[in-house]
Formats: C-alpha cells, sequence, structure tokens
C-alpha cells in the first residue's frame, strides 16, 4: 500500500535537506571594488605556455564545396593565451565573452578569416601578445551510391587552428579524420578466393601556406585525397548493385597502411595551399584484434 506524504512548504523543505538562511555579507558586491587576484603583478617565477579554456561546446555555421553547402553544428572550442611570469593569471571570462560577441553578430561563420579575426581580437580583449584558437567539428557530405545514386550522409572529423602573435602574425593549421575501405594485398595475393578488408581511417594534418584563400574548401580537397587512394570509398546507403560495385572496386585497388599514408602524401604535396602535412593510416584489422598502423610527415621547401 503507498504511503500518504504530507509535504511541508517548499522552503521547509529545503531547510530539512541542509539550507540555511544567508549569512552577513561583508565583501563588497561592486566590481570595481572588488580584489582582482589574476590581475596581481609579481615574479610568479614561470612564463605559462597556454592557459585559457578548452571542451566549450558551441553552435557554428561551416561552408562547404560539397553539398549541403552551408550547415550549422556543434563545435568544441578551445582557447588560449600565454601569460608571463610577472602576472599571475588569466581573465577566463574574456574568453566566453569573446564567443558570444561573435554569436550575438549573425552566428559564429567557420572561415579562416573569421578566425583570423577572433584570435587577433582575442589577444587585444586578453592584454596579452598573443592568442590561439583550435576548433573542431563534425564536417557533413553528400555521397551517391555509384550505381543506384541514392544519396546519403557521411561525416568526417575537422579541426582548424590558428595562432596569433603581435609582430609576428597568424599561423593556421587544420586537420580531417575520415573513414575509407581499404583490401589487404597479401591476403589477395596468398588466397584463392576474395580478400579480407577493413575499415580504415585516415587523419591528414596539414599547415597553409600564406596565401590561402578559402575559395578552395580545403576540407574537400583532403577528403578527396584519402578517398580517392583508398581501396574503396565508405557509403552511407548502398543497394545490391551499389554493394557489388564497392567490393569490386576495392578488389581492383588492394592497399596496405603503408601504401595510404604514401599516396595521400602525394595528394598533399600536390595542394599549393599546403606548406607540411602528416598522414596517418589506421586499419581496424578484420582478422585481427590488432589494428595496423602507419604515419609520415612531410614540409616543403620554402
Amino acid at each position: 500500500m503507498t504511503r500518504k506524504i504530507n509535504l511541508p512548504p517548499k522552503k521547509e523543505r529545503h531547510k530539512l535537506f541542509g539550507s540555511v538562511e544567508p549569512g552577513v555579507k561583508l565583501k563588497p558586491t561592486e566590481k570595481d571594488k572588488m580584489p582582482d587576484l589574476q590581475n596581481t603583478k609579481k615574479d610568479f617565477l614561470f612564463t605559462i605556455d597556454a592557459v585559457g579554456i578548452s571542451n566549450v561546446k558551441h553552435p557554428i555555421i561551416i561552408h562547404s564545396s560539397l553539398l549541403p553547402k552551408q550547415q550549422t553544428t556543434i563545435a568544441n572550442f578551445k582557447m588560449t593565451s600565454k601569460i608571463s611570469h610577472d602576472s599571475k593569471g588569466t581573465n577566463m571570462s574574456r574568453f566566453t565573452e569573446q564567443l558570444e560577441q561573435y554569436r550575438q553578430n549573425g552566428g559564429f561563420q567557420l572561415t579562416l578569416t573569421n578566425l583570423y579575426d577572433f584570435t587577433k581580437e582575442l589577444a587585444e580583449r586578453l592584454k596579452q601578445q598573443d592568442a590561439s584558437i583550435d576548433v573542431s567539428f563534425p564536417w557533413f557530405y553528400e555521397r551517391k551510391g555509384p550505381s543506384s545514386e541514392l544519396v546519403g550522409l557521411n561525416h568526417a572529423e575537422a579541426t582548424i587552428s590558428v595562432s596569433y602573435e603581435q609582430g609576428i602574425g597568424f599561423t593556421s593549421t587544420a586537420s580531417l579524420k575520415c573513414a575509407v575501405t581499404t583490401l589487404c594485398p597479401c591476403s589477395k595475393e596468398i588466397s584463392e578466393y576474395s580478400a579480407h578488408n577493413q575499415r580504415g581511417f585516415v587523419t591528414m594534418n596539414i599547415e597553409f601556406t600564406n596565401d590561402y584563400h578559402e575559395e578552395i574548401d580545403w576540407k574537400a580537397a583532403l577528403l578527396e585525397a584519402a578517398e580517392t587512394n583508398a581501396s574503396a570509398m565508405i557509403h552511407p546507403v548502398l543497394k545490391r548493385t551499389d554493394e557489388k560495385v564497392v567490393t569490386e572496386t576495392a578488389y581492383e585497388n588492394p592497399r596496405f597502411v603503408e601504401d595510404m599514408v604514401r599516396l595521400v602524401a602525394a595528394d598533399l604535396y600536390e595542394l599549393d595551399f599546403v606548406q607540411a602535412f602528416s598522414v596517418e593510416c589506421r586499419n581496424e584489422e578484420s582478422i585481427h584484434l590488432h589494428d595496423a598502423i602507419a604515419n609520415l610527415s612531410y614540409r616543403k621547401e620554402v
């Protein structure tokens, strides 16, 4: 039988669970009268390379050369700045103030130009000579079945980073991680029938040249470098006629992880807007419990 409960008023319930009356307040409530510990100037021994906030979820607007041309998503922000040995700390609220300012001005449009402006303004707001921002987000793109042409959405994991230092300027980098299909060349070579394949993940990190312009969609360029060098592409929608094309394409284009990183690197080498790059391929092996990995890095001569 359910017991009937006689509920006391809400304030009394709060007291029952530990709430107490407010105490006497003696400290100032006006901002200009409050002590600002973070702005204390003294010799604090070491300069700090980066201090700020991370794991900040925030909506952004992405522009893409692939459909959908414009999309909204949730990004993960990291924003930092250096502080010298004679400063105790930074003002954390200024990071989110800067982010909110951009949101209220038509939404956070994720372009490299906007990130340059944001990072420089952030340094000025913090009264520091430098600032850095990393923005990680899922990027979606349409993919058609090779035979049926039925459309679905794939996605890749993207990150774009900008650093600004007064008197030096900007450094900008980006990365893209996408999934592909790889088929084992050794398995194909030694087996009477078939060959094992697996899902591979290609991660590309690039440093932009100073003359990069956003008429070029770096996301689409990196995606093409990974997918066109794989055994086959990943598809969200496959009918039987599509599956036949995909499996036969994979069989015709076997790839080790070593092959993948070298082929992708060749494509990145040919991209004029890439100054330096690294490539990693990780295969989730279908006949092993372990993964197979390979990576390489390269910097072009100036």
